[in-house]
């Protein structure tokens, strides 16, 4: 079957002229951006603004989900010198929020999580005022990793239930059950820190099962939500089953607001890390302008 042909408003163009003080940056200090690996449509805009989101532990995932472009190889030992360049990065382009995120590495006894959190450490130590948004994989449903985790302080924890459970087949070795429980224990372990997870629509979901997946995301205290349009990387990974209108994304964002959700970024090109700054201050704003 031939592949969708994409609607007007999803015509985003990428320059890479933009992108070469960032991509010399990282370049310098041998990091990687999960902007880069995954083709993300939004990285002109992004580099342009000083901003990117940091991918450590590599650019090899251990997992073969078919919607996701990271690589696939054999992953290599964590570089110890990660943590410290990444802190070193978020100092020289001055970010008052930072995304740090990782592939899945089952090959590691705790799934990175101890990379993680000096990651968080050695930020806080070049740039104490800049807050740290982690987006961390599932750490195979390992408690005691989560807590290594958690006991760094980020101010958000993300992770992503990307799709329904129907269609979790498309998630190589994920399961939707441990995707949820890590979200509702970090709540339950933090309850202080703002959880946060994102889907992709356009995979064949239902709206009911949209909904359902929202309700049961509130449920474990989930605080901030991104909905964005998937777009398949090539030929060879999971087709596009249908390309969703500005105004439905719209109309989930209100949906998932109504439930409680203190923020929303729903729309076309959003993407998990997209405007990550805006999440908190937007939050305010809104809540500012409610009438008494």
């Amino acid at each position: 079957m031939d592949p969708l042909r994409k609607p007007h408003w999803l015509q985003k163009k990428i320059n890479p002229g933009a992108h070469g003080e960032m991509e010399g940056l990282l370049s310098e200090l041998r990091l990687e951006t999960v902007c880069q690996q995954a083709h993300c449509p939004n990285i002109t805009e992004c580099f342009s603004r000083s901003q990117a989101t940091f991918l450590i532990l590599g650019r090899i995932c251990t997992r073969h989900c078919s919607f996701c472009n990271v690589s696939k190889e054999a992953p290599r030992p964590p570089d110890p010198q990660e943590p410290g360049n990444v802190a070193q990065a978020v100092q020289r382009l001055k970010l008052a929020h930072v995304v740090v995120t990782s592939p899945t590495r089952d090959d590691l006894p705790d799934g990175g999580a101890a990379h993680f959190a000096e990651t968080v450490r050695q930020i806080r130590r070049a740039s104490p005022e800049t807050a740290v948004e982690l987006l961390v994989p599932d750490f195979a449903g390992d408690e005691g990793a989560l807590s290594v985790v958690l006991q760094s302080a980020p101010e958000i924890l993300g992770h992503n239930l990307e799709t329904v459970p129907r269609l979790y087949f498309i998630r190589a070795g994920a399961d939707y059950g441990r995707s949820l429980q890590l979200l509702a224990r970090a709540h339950q372990l933090a309850p202080q820190l703002k959880t946060k997870s994102g889907l992709m629509l356009g995979l064949g979901e239902e709206e009911e099962e949209l909904f359902a997946v929202l309700e049961e995301l509130r449920a474990t205290g989930c605080s901030y939500l991104s909905l964005g349009q998937y777009l398949a990387p090539s030929r060879q990974h999971y087709p596009v089953q249908r390309y969703l209108e500005p105004e439905l994304f719209e109309r989930y964002r209100e949906k998932a607001l109504s439930l409680g959700f203190l923020h929303v970024e729903s729309a076309p090109y959003v993407r998990s890390s997209y405007h990550a700054q805006d999440y908190e201050s937007k939050r305010i704003g809104r809540n500012r302008c409610r009438p008494e």
